[in-house]
């Protein structure tokens, strides 16, 4: 019994393209689900369907043949309509669990966060025992929070899945967390003590966990139902590593500071003005960022360690050689700089 034909739900995103490059590497057939059409794909040899995770028709239709599924595709952000989030977070999550048992699919790995269980206070060094929070600052968090619980109660009911927790994932063709800290470093400011640490992940390092997951799950049923946090076992300051990305694209280092309380409170107030005039780009600021920023987040990885046999195999200071590389040839460029 081997793993053979896989599908990605979010493909095309900038984890699900290095899963399913690292899969067609190995020999796998790969097809990638996304509502769009990426040339990068065609060329790596892998197979598109175009379709719409709140669609359950789709995604049924999508599954059938497959013998696991990584479910990546989520909308992320710290902001915007809480129904947007849950269509997709929660209601997509519901079409991939109907579409594993209607296809009768041997495999899940889904794709979460530690955000789940962000509680808005210094986590640091927790295991996966630390229990989900009773309130959110965020529809991101919840929405996510809620299809783990989904995934969790599919498991309980025979479907083989894992969930896994990857931190703040970066590297080359970032399109979420160095685009955002390149784009906005001239107004960009420290916020807190500057002590507190957190974890992050490589990307390549984050795919290698998903495809352990899959051969573990393949072999040992038992490991269904379980989370796991998954990082580069290497807690740093979230300042260091953001001036790290800035040198990284020849920029200089951040300036200033807010102090943590100021920026809650003006987290609040951006989003009592959007919210108020129905403003859909992101705030300078939201109370969930500004206690996120603010706060330690990093996490025991014994347990990834244990099943899945899981160490991150490109270290910190080499994946920033790389993000380096990448932004000079061509990244500086993407993100307009």
């Amino acid at each position: 019994m081997k793993i053979e034909n896989v599908l990605v739900t979010g493909g095309g995103g900038f984890l699900g393209k290095v899963i399913a490059r690292k899969l067609i590497l190995g020999g796998v057939k790969v097809t990638s689900f996304s509502r769009q059409w990426y040339p990068q794909l065609e060329a790596l040899g892998v197979a598109q369907i175009q379709g719409d995770l709140c669609n359950k028709a789709d995604v049924v239709k999508a599954f059938q043949g497959m013998d696991t599924i990584f479910h990546v595709a989520a909308k992320p952000g710290i902001w915007g309509r809480f129904q947007s989030y849950y269509s997709v977070n929660v209601t997509g999550t519901q079409h991939v669990i109907a579409a594993c048992q209607a296809n009768h699919v041997a495999r899940l790995i889904h794709t979460s966060s530690p955000s789940v269980i962000f509680d808005a206070f210094d986590m640091e060094n927790l295991d996966e025992s630390i229990p989900y929070p009773e309130t959110y600052l965020a529809p991101y968090p919840e929405t996510k929070a809620m299809a783990e619980k989904l995934v969790l109660g599919a498991a309980k009911m025979g479907l083989a899945a894992i969930i896994l927790r990857p931190h703040l994932i970066w590297g080359p063709e970032d399109n979420h967390l160095v685009p955002t800290i390149l784009c906005r470093a001239k107004r960009l400011k420290k916020i807190g003590s500057g002590s507190d640490l957190v974890d992050t992940i490589y990307v390549d390092n984050a795919a290698d966990a998903h495809l352990l997951a899959a051969e573990k799950l393949l072999t040992n049923t038992r490991l269904s139902g379980n989370i796991y946090f998954i990082s580069q076992d290497e807690p740093i300051s979230k300042w260091t590593l953001a001036n790290a990305f800035l040198s990284a694209a020849g920029l200089p280092p951040l300036k200033g500071h807010v102090s943590a309380k100021t920026a809650y409170l003006a987290g609040g107030l951006f989003e009592l003005v959007y919210k108020t005039f129905g403003i859909k780009k992101d705030p300078p600021m939201t109370r969930f960022a500004a206690k996120e920023l603010a706060t330690s987040h990093w996490f025991n990885i014994s347990r990834a360690k244990k099943d899945l046999g899981y160490t991150p195999a490109i270290s910190t200071q080499e994946g920033l050689r790389r993000l380096k590389k990448w932004l000079e040839t061509e990244g500086l460029t993407r993100y307009g700089l």
